[in-house]
């Protein structure tokens, strides 16, 4: 038994020598007692960085000594490489094997508000953080640390200790790349990285309880044939709000990338101050398809942007989203080129925006029980939707402006209109030449 085991046990018989005598109360103490002593006692498949020589003292690289942790729990079989509280900082890159868990002392992903002043971020001193420190200057090195099949990162801090938060960004290879089979992150935060997850060429990742401010890219999904999973994933700037570095986030950052991924589900998701918020793209490998439920945007130049689909759709339901900076604040963008299915379900859109969507392309957006709230904030005659192309479905939603409110461009194919609220008569500019219906349309009488 060790030494905290004994101090444990010790107080416990003395809180028990206090009570009065009951039937069955050594029965109960012993059985407690004997899972103290279990507890205490460090599992077969438990390695500590400590023991293979990390120092955690924000100097010493600790890249060779985690190395060997690593290694010697992926020769094991697998098991957990734990790190204690500590400030570790990285020269090099690190490969968790398969089957291995590198874990801090988080349980949930802490909140650190920033760096107070210079040197060792303060905030960090009371848990397991990471400073990492190769491939400054590209983004095209190894990735800080890579999981492979059913490996895992839980329960620490990735803070980049040289780029500075009232200047301009330096480039890093990704913090965290997923391959192989159910690799997952886990209570992580990424306080200020350049690049955040690459979560491509795996199958059924799992990203749950991240937060932090990746300053290029959060989460960039792709080649993924079976379903990858995102929850609960919370990306805002924490780190620097300086106007220089945060001015250049909103010019060139992308919070959530989604390439080919085949019925992704992501659940309960915010971003604020990127340039994009939400964007799906076509790669060599495909177009995404999935369920996107309590997605949210903020202060993004664009909220979510769609330049191409798959045609089993993007299903989004109970979202939020604001755009009111940039050159042209617009809630939502379709490309020309999408051909896919687009759904928005009890959505919301507010801020003082340009528009809230701006649909091209021959594929299908419809709008179903969303709500407009602002729109054309500079008086220029903007409508909340400027539809170029495609099919659209408006139903059932709420505009809550009596400004200008649909535009259908002559190569819209069809259009559904139907069962809206508004505070005034519709304010439709219909040029298409295809299919049109409008019905049911409910408004105040106009002034």
């Amino acid at each position: 038994m060790n030494r905290g085991a004994r101090a444990v046990m010790g107080r416990f018989v003395s809180l028990t020598a206090h009570l009065a005598p009951r039937p069955g109360l050594l029965a109960v103490t012993t059985l407690v007692l004997s899972g103290v002593v279990g507890f205490a006692q460090i599992p077969p498949d438990c390695f500590s960085v400590r023991d293979h020589g990390a120092r955690g003292d924000g100097k010493t690289d600790d890249t060779a000594a985690f190395q060997k942790a690593l290694d010697a729990a992926g020769r094991a079989g697998g098991g957990v490489v734990y790190a204690p509280r500590g400030n570790y900082f990285f020269a090099g890159h690190l490969t968790v094997p398969a089957g291995v868990t590198l874990r801090g002392v988080w349980e949930s992903v802490p909140a650190h508000n920033g760096i107070r002043d210079a040197g060792l971020p303060k905030p960090t001193d009371d848990g397991t953080t990471f400073l990492v420190t190769e491939g400054r200057g590209s983004e095209a090195g190894a990735p800080f640390i890579t999981l492979n099949h059913n490996s895992t990162l839980k329960g620490v801090v990735l803070y980049y200790p040289d780029q500075k938060p009232d200047e301009e960004p330096q480039p890093y290879p990704w913090a965290v790349a997923m391959r192989g089979k159910n690799p997952a992150v886990l209570a992580v935060e990424l306080l200020n990285p350049y690049n955040g997850i690459d979560a491509t060429r795996n199958e059924r990742h799992l990203i749950r309880d991240v937060h932090g401010q990746p300053l290029r890219r959060g989460i960039l999904v792709d080649a993924i044939y079976d379903i990858g999973r995102i929850e609960n994933v919370h990306f805002n700037p924490w780190w620097s709000l300086k106007p220089r570095l945060f001015q250049w986030q909103q010019a060139n950052g992308e919070a959530f990338v989604f390439g080919r991924t085949d019925w992704q589900y992501v659940f309960n998701t915010f971003c604020f101050g990127y340039n994009v918020g939400y964007k799906f793209i076509k790669t060599p490998a495909g177009v995404c398809n999935g369920n996107f439920l309590g997605i949210g945007a903020d202060d993004c130049f664009t909220a979510l942007v769609v330049e191409q689909c798959a045609p089993m759709g993007l299903l989004i339901s109970n979202g939020e989203f604001v755009s009111f900076h940039g050159p042209d604040p617009t809630m939502v963008r379709v490309g020309e080129s999408n051909s896919g299915s687009v759904r928005f379900v009890n959505c919301a859109f507010w801020g003082p925006c340009n528009q809230i969507a701006k649909i091209g392309g021959p594929g299908t957006v419809g709008f179903s029980d969303c709500t407009f709230v602002q729109w054309d904030h500079k008086n220029q005659g903007r409508h909340a939707l400027q539809v170029e192309g495609g099919t659209v479905l408006v139903r059932g939603c709420e505009f809550q402006s009596g400004r200008p409110h649909i535009a259908l461009a002559e190569n819209v194919k069809r259009a559904i209109i139907s069962d809206n609220v508004l505070p005034g008569a519709l304010r439709l500019d219909n040029r298409s030449r295809g299919k049109v219906k409008i019905s049911n349309n409910s408004g105040d009488p106009e002034p």
